[in-house]
């Protein structure tokens, strides 16, 4: 699993930010968590391709985080794409998306489904689970949280030994075989640890603070989270539906989360630095993301 930060501006792109858009690689396939300006040609940047792209998860419908799309889409039909593409945003989604695609003259070529959720939703797909929740902005708004399905256990080297399993016979067990020991075969479940859980990504858009955010954070492995303004402006920034890099990472740590990213920065912030030690300060795992960061999730 690696997230790849295309765009990390707020409200507007700047010289070193692009608008908000967020890749995410399940190596079955590439999630794409909104879609803001220019956001095709970020991905040109970067390791990840937006021929990839199999589902596209919009968190609300302000041009910062959507009016990638209709470029996004007519490029993909440029190169040819027959795979189906799926949109899923908030239940304005399906009127919104479908104006977005009809701009300009192009055929599409390929299906495209757009999937309206209610917060509070949740949605199975090829091996993991999407749930939203509603945030707290001025217009109709969800954010998303995106899990695996559970994993196997660790395996249990003292267990093995203490079972008569020795030299090659570790590295078959490891591999999925069983083998035999004496009268006894053993099977590879038979030395491994409990199950874990799968990794969790949770993104909240744009929010200010929310208990309904941070429910749906509640341990998740990586959260990335608004962090609009500075602590100065945190009255200003709450009005208009956005917080604080303080108030982001209060919520990282009363969800018990494993590590936190900042993202969506105002436009009057050249240097991150600060924001960055000013949310240290309540949850000391916090980074703000940077355009084109890389990050690979390691699983618990």
């Amino acid at each position: 699993m690696r997230i790849t930060f295309l765009g990390t501006a707020g409200s507007w792109p700047t010289k070193e930010r692009s608008a908000s858009a967020i890749a995410l690689d399940l190596e079955r396939e590439l999630v794409l968590l909104d879609c803001g300006e220019g956001t095709q040609r970020q991905f040109f940047q970067s390791p990840a391709s937006f021929m990839r792209v199999r589902r596209i998860f919009l968190t609300h419908f302000h041009g910062d985080h959507f009016l990638g799309l209709p470029g996004l889409v007519q490029s993909m039909n440029l190169n040819n794409r027959t795979e189906a593409l799926d949109i899923y945003g908030p239940p304005d989604a399906r009127e919104i998306v479908d104006r977005a695609l009809a701009l300009g003259y192009f055929t599409q070529r390929f299906p495209i489904a757009v999937h309206p959720l209610q917060p509070g939703a949740s949605v199975e797909l090829d091996g993991y689970t999407v749930r939203t929740s509603r945030t707290e902005h001025p217009v109709p708004s969800l954010a998303f949280r995106l899990e695996e399905g559970p994993k196997r256990g660790r395996f249990d080297g003292a267990l093995a030994r203490s079972l008569g399993i020795e030299g090659p016979d570790f590295r078959r067990l490891e591999s999925g075989e069983p083998v035999r020991v004496g009268d006894r075969v053993v099977h590879p479940d038979d030395v491994m640890g409990p199950p874990r859980p799968g990794r969790s990504i949770v993104y909240s858009g744009d929010s200010a603070p929310s208990d309904d955010v941070r429910h749906l954070a509640h341990r998740a492995t990586v959260l990335i989270h608004e962090a609009t303004a500075a602590q100065d402006l945190e009255p200003e920034a709450n009005e208009w539906g956005h917080s604080s890099a303080r108030q982001a990472a209060e919520l990282a740590r009363a969800a018990e989360v494993g590590g936190l990213f900042l993202t969506h920065f105002s436009s009057r912030y050249k240097e991150l630095e600060p924001l960055e030690e000013e949310a240290r300060v309540a949850f000391p795992g916090t980074r703000a993301a940077r355009d084109l960061l890389d990050y690979l999730v390691h699983q618990p």
